[in-house]
């Protein structure tokens, strides 16, 4: 019997975490099948992952689009073979505070960050759910639970994205489905994003420091793929966004407004009118990394959410009894 190398599917992936989460799974044997708007930045990623050594495809397809969705998993699954991994990147975003945002920009922004996520879900499960078995990775972010200003939609999109999937994973469970879901929340990344979206900032933007690079996204999406825990948390900062936020949200909306409009612009002035992929693919700009390379660091910690939980729980633990040990020594 030959053996065929398993297949993965990546949406959003020309570029950023996408493109070098293509190049991880590439490098571990898998073939690898990306979705994405721009055929420039589709050909020019497959050329690359055949460069490796790996059958590749490219899907041309709006993830926001259901039926485009679905005909590329479709394809994928009728020219490379059944499809073990999914994972979901494909995201979009406008910078700008959000009485700035038109209604037509905030629709898109949640029609491909959220429902791509959603549309991404039932193209996977459709074949998965048939033969039992599978892995669903979402690519998740910290401000999944803890947003930030200025990029109101996105904020929104990835908290949605996370409702959602926890709603689908207890059907799972209850289903006793052995297709597995995890997802991925990320650090401010080193991606050509932020020289790609809508920018109503006046100066051009960047990730919220520290910055990491992509290959630290891609190790991370990877081992989510192999092990599926519930959720892994890169960095240290997420780890402390998300549990800072449990703790104390309404400290946070403070540091958040005196912190976070700064940290995400440069000294640079943007350029007015440059082209942004809301809309349409930017072509001939799609790479791996931003231009934040210098200052970007390539290790990060991660942690399973689970692991934290049953930390927080049992320091919970000892300091409730501890009070209720003060309480009964505490003399009428």
């Amino acid at each position: 019997m030959t053996y065929q190398a398993p297949v993965v599917v990546i949406t959003g992936g020309t570029a950023g975490v996408g493109r070098a989460t293509a190049v991880y799974f590439a490098q571990a044997g898998y073939r690898v099948a990306v979705l994405a708007r721009g055929q420039q930045g589709l050909d020019e990623t497959v050329a690359e992952l055949q460069a490796l050594g790996t059958q590749a495809l490219a899907c041309q397809a709006d993830v926001a689009d259901a039926a485009q969705v679905e005909q590329a998993a479709e394809r994928v699954e009728a020219e490379l073979g059944p499809i073990h991994v999914w994972v979901n990147a494909a995201m979009n975003t406008v910078l700008a505070p959000f009485s700035d945002v038109t209604p037509d920009e905030f629709k898109r922004v949640t029609e491909v960050t959220y429902l791509g996520s959603v549309h991404g879900m039932m193209a996977a499960l459709k074949r998965m759910q048939a033969r039992n078995s599978g892995t669903i990775v979402q690519v998740g972010s910290a401000l999944a639970y803890r947003s930030i200003p200025l990029q109101s939609a996105y904020c929104g999109a990835k908290a949605a994205t996370r409702g959602f999937i926890d709603s689908l994973r207890s059907e799972l469970i209850h289903d006793k489905s052995r297709v597995r879901l995890t997802m991925v929340h990320l650090p401010g990344v080193n991606t050509p994003q932020f020289d790609w979206a809508r920018n109503k900032l006046g100066r051009r933007a960047q990730p919220v420091p520290p910055i990491y690079q992509p290959e630290v996204a891609a190790r991370a999406i990877f081992d989510a793929a192999m092990r599926a825990p519930r959720e892994i948390w890169v960095s240290k900062t997420t780890i402390q966004s998300i549990l800072g936020n449990m703790v104390a949200p309404g400290l946070l909306d403070v540091v958040m407004a005196k912190q976070a409009y700064e940290g995400q612009m440069t000294g640079e002035v943007e350029t007015p009118g440059r082209p942004d992929y809301l809309d349409q693919p930017v072509e001939g700009l799609h790479r791996t990394h931003g231009r934040f390379s210098p200052k970007a660091q390539d290790k990060a910690i991660t942690v399973d959410s689970d692991i934290v939980g049953m930390a927080a729980l049992a320091v919970a633990g000892v300091g409730l009894m501890t009070l209720s040990k003060l309480r009964r020594l505490k003399p009428f």
